[in-house]
């Protein structure tokens, strides 16, 4: 295989990603982390080069904010642009049932227009789609009309950009199935779609000054009238809620300061193999991402036209061109984190939150908790935990419950109540009948043999099967 130059390296993903109609915004970044990579630039972030953040402030030390006045020059973005394929299924995550037939999407829509008519505020939704989730979104917000505002589009779609060999760095070329060759750039990706899309210039356009951005799987992620009221307040132009570590987030993106004293995120592929131990401890990285941030669009506009641009850290995936085969050509996918903008921003900021703004559902453990009586949806579509201090953490076996439909089929009659629990584990094939309750800290071991949980039967942790009465 002849050597490629960096530039020809380069010139041959432009190419590529011209031919497939990616806007000059998502080939300018590519060509930038590509450049950076190609040109040996660190990638990683060892351990000693950080400190953890010091004592940031909490949502709870806000002052009380007039929703109209807050809400005003605020719009919100949703990152929609995942499939629930880790579940089995081939449909938008967000048109997942979240609760009694209500889907995740329903939910956000339901907030935005509650907010809206309370406070009398705009408050435009827009979703970033993928190629693979718009035209069935469209299609689900077609049901509410009274959604557009302002003129505005209801979305814009992500870039895509090209896996590269990993040995080459050429773009990959794949004739089984010439889609493989490309894969999203990370949520990274959301600052140059927006304006690649135009809707960044749209959304200045018609006054909106702020933009709260989160994914569409965290219910808990809604447009809270004090975090506006103070990026205005203290003009701040990036801002990251937080939440305090446990053992849970041990594996999540985690905030630290460079010795120059700027805030940057940490993610997993980020860690050098010999600082893994750092990185699982979460009481000295104290404060996660939540994947919630707020950004001002004049200041963002500022950074992307300012030389250089918005260079995000490049986070280098090492994967195999068709992820189903591991025998296929090695790949390198090169990704962005959305947070990592935060290194970008001279004077942005952190926000601790409570766990209640961060709940994404990631598998059918996190569907579980959703679709129990552990959480309440009112009437303002907020989804709030029925009690702040206690929340089951449910740890359902994979080979059983992985799937969507397998997780379905072993709770006919919806939820168990884990309104009292603390843990929930199952081990093995189970599955729970009507009105079924779990108290406490359950472990059920795995039998050998399918079993079914009867109707009306309480867990608790004396028994695998206490009698309810």
């Amino acid at each position: 295989m002849t050597d490629l130059s960096v530039t020809d390296t380069i010139a041959l993903a432009a190419e590529k990603m011209r031919a497939a109609g990616q806007s000059e915004e998502a080939l300018s970044a590519f060509s930038s982390a590509l450049t950076r990579l190609e040109n040996g630039a660190q990638t990683l972030l060892p351990t000693r080069e950080l400190e953890p953040v010091p004592d940031v402030p909490g949502l709870h030390d806000l002052p009380a904010a007039d929703a109209a006045d807050a809400l005003a020059a605020v719009a919100v973005i949703k990152l929609n642009g995942g499939l629930a394929t880790s579940m089995g299924l081939r449909e938008p995550k967000s048109l997942i049932e979240a609760r009694q037939g209500i889907t995740f999407l329903d939910i956000i829509v339901g907030r935005i227009l509650a907010q809206r008519a309370a406070a009398e505020v705009r408050l435009p939704l827009v979703l970033m789609n993928s190629t693979a989730t718009r035209e069935a979104t469209l299609a689900a917000l077609a049901r509410h009309p009274e959604l557009p505002t302002d003129g505005l589009e209801l979305d814009f779609l992500q870039s895509m950009v090209p896996k590269l060999e990993a040995d080459s760095h050429r773009p990959v070329s794949w004739p089984p199935d010439p889609h493989l060759e490309w894969c999203p750039p990370g949520h990274g990706d959301v600052y140059a779609a927006l304006r690649g899309s135009g809707m960044l210039a749209a959304l200045r356009a018609a006054g909106f000054r702020y933009a709260m951005i989160s994914n569409a799987d965290n219910l808990g992620a809604t447009a809270d009238p004090r975090i506006a009221a103070h990026l205005a307040r203290e003009q701040i132009p990036f801002l990251m809620e937080v939440v305090r570590g446990t053992a849970a987030d041990r594996k999540g993106g985690h905030l630290a300061r460079r010795a120059d004293g700027r805030l940057v995120l940490r993610e997993t592929a980020q860690t050098p193999p010999e600082d893994e131990a750092s990185f699982r401890d979460y009481e000295h990285w104290r404060y996660y991402n939540t994947n919630s941030i707020w950004v001002d669009l004049d200041r963002l506009e500022e950074v992307l036209d300012s030389p250089g641009g918005l260079e995000l850290p490049v986070i280098v995936n090492h994967k195999t061109v068709d992820p189903r085969d591991k025998g296929s050509t090695p790949v390198l996918q090169l990704e962005a984190a959305m947070g990592a903008a935060i290194g970008s921003f001279p004077g942005a900021r952190l926000i601790e939150v409570p766990r209640t703004r961060f709940a994404p559902v990631k598998t059918t453990d996190d569907l579980l908790v959703l679709r129990s009586d552990a959480y309440r949806l009112t009437d303002a579509f907020e989804v709030l935990p029925a009690d702040p201090e206690r929340l089951a953490l449910v740890e359902l076996d994979s080979r059983f419950y992985k799937l969507i439909d397998q997780f379905e089929a072993r709770f006919p009659g919806g939820a168990p109540s884990l309104a009292e629990a603390e843990r929930l584990t199952v081990h093995g094939d189970y599955t729970f009948a009507a009105e079924v309750a779990v108290r406490g800290a359950v472990e059920l071991a795995d039998r050998g043999a399918p079993i079914v949980v009867p109707a009306g039967t309480i867990l608790t942790p004396d028994g695998e099967v206490g009698d309810g009465g």
